[in-house]
């Protein structure tokens, strides 16, 4: 990786645009960097980073669904994203339900939800609840469980679409626990598919028809209703006041953004912390790097701190941090709703601009997430510059013990990674370049001293029984 690197370096300093290096994953090398960094750095994320990480997208899931999440158009009345934001207020009521598992003796399970939530959203926030101990991925889906209430003396199945379903000329609203009149308190019965039996008198739509309905473009809404053609034409004629409006909306619902932004500020703060750690916490393959990138600056007389400050970034911070900030499930076992990704999205951002120079001048028609983190973002900036400064004054790590460290990881997770599965790849990778990778290999003075032409002709024939000429 090394070796690839200073060819790399060269190619851009030649072309005399430093600061493009790593800014893409287009070559070899950069993707092996990031594949270099997430081995080296996984032990640091399980011990200090993981937490922090973890914490912060369970304070963003709680927060989404304290409120009003339209099932159909993915926003959210708590959110961090302007644009996923429920503009429009609904009036909902929090609700506890009791919740029964069939089959599964255990006892009754309260489970808070609002009664303007889907039956689907319902159902979510009882697997989530019941069965938060086991890994998501255990979890029964949604749409392979029955939900079932028992007003009186007949069962009724809870379902998203039925024949019950308000109509308003062309649409159909999703049903809520509202619309069957779920009361505070009440008991449910949560079964598998095929378990729970539908009662004869029950109003559910026929086979195929709900499928139907979904696939009906625009056809069904829940908490706001989308524009209808009509509609929209009375807006793009007057469009301008349209304009306006919205940005006094959004103006309004500012405070909004920032009141969730506050209740999560402490868990924003120490995710930052634990990432952007005092030099002592650094790992040494982060060290190692770092001074490499210094030391070829040094070489090709790159003055510009910019440049490297560059380099840095785009090799640690936004191809590592930033990548598991915006997808957690790459390392928890846990499912990312759409609008919880919303939010973890503007602060990944935040997290972005804290590691760039450039300075932002804010006005009014500054995207939203910029004006959210106003105030902090120049604490952040310092905290990325502080963090670059120490790890330039940390005792160097030589070769030899980078060598060792990385012996280390790969004795730790002999067991954890299938070797075989990876040269398989590789070696796909190779048939779909063969030509070109024999013709190479055949030409560099290294590789014909070492027969690898040779030898790679002599696997190929193994695995594929080629009729080459040995």
């Amino acid at each position: 990786m090394r070796t690839l690197f200073l060819e790399l370096m060269e190619q851009y300093v030649v072309a005399k645009n430093p600061k493009l290096m790593l800014r893409r994953s287009e070559t070899v090398v950069e993707r092996m960097l990031s594949n270099w960094m997430s081995i080296c750095l996984y032990q640091y994320l399980k011990d200090s980073a993981g937490e922090p990480l973890y914490k912060l997208f369970k304070a963003i899931k709680h927060q989404v669904e304290k409120g009003p999440v339209d099932a159909v158009q993915k926003k959210a009345k708590y959110t961090l994203n302007d644009t996923g934001l429920l503009g429009d207020d609904v009036e909902y009521t929090p609700l506890t339900v009791s919740v029964i598992v069939q089959d599964e003796g255990v006892d009754a399970v309260p489970v808070k939800v609002l009664n303007c939530d889907t039956i689907s959203q319902v159902k979510e926030k009882i697997v989530d609840q019941v069965y938060r101990t086991q890994p998501c991925s255990r979890w029964p889906k949604a749409d392979s469980v029955v939900l079932e209430w028992r007003p009186g003396s007949t069962a009724q199945i809870l379902s998203d679409l039925d024949l019950t379903s308000q109509r308003e000329g062309r649409w159909r609203r999703v049903n809520t626990l509202m619309h069957y009149n779920v009361r505070d308190g009440a008991t449910l019965i949560l079964s598998k598919v095929g378990v729970s039996q539908q009662p004869e008198d029950s109003q559910q739509d026929l086979p195929g028809e709900r499928h139907a309905l979904l696939e009906e473009e625009n056809r069904v809404w829940h908490l706001v209703r989308p524009t209808d053609e009509v509609e929209e034409g009375k807006c793009k004629r007057g469009s301008v006041k349209e304009k306006e409006r919205t940005k006094a909306i959004t103006e309004i619902y500012l405070t909004r953004l920032l009141s969730v932004k506050g209740t999560l500020q402490q868990f924003v703060d120490n995710f930052f912390q634990s990432v952007l750690a005092p030099g002592g916490a650094v790992p040494p393959a982060v060290k190692y790097f770092f001074d490499f990138l210094d030391e070829q600056a040094e070489k090709h007389d790159i003055r510009d701190e910019d440049t490297v400050h560059i380099w840095k970034t785009n090799s640690l911070p936004l191809r590592f941090w930033v990548n598991i900030l915006k997808n957690p499930h790459f390392i928890f076992d846990v499912h990312v709703h759409e609008v919880v990704d919303a939010s973890l999205s503007v602060i990944a951002q935040t997290f972005m601009d804290a590691c760039t120079r450039t300075e932002h001048k804010l006005s009014r028609d500054s995207p939203s997430n910029k004006l959210l983190y106003a105030k902090e973002i120049s604490t952040y900036k310092k905290m990325v510059e502080d963090y670059y400064k120490g790890i330039r004054q940390m005792v160097q790590v030589s070769d030899q013990d980078m060598n060792t460290h990385l012996a280390e990881i790969s004795r730790a997770h002999t067991d954890s990674l299938n070797t075989l599965v990876a040269l398989h790849q590789l070696y796909q990778y190779t048939q779909k370049y063969y030509d070109e990778i024999i013709n190479a290999l055949e030409e560099d003075p290294a590789a014909q001293k070492m027969q690898l032409a040779f030898r790679l002709q002599q696997i190929a024939a193994a695995l594929e029984n080629k009729v080459t000429d040995l």
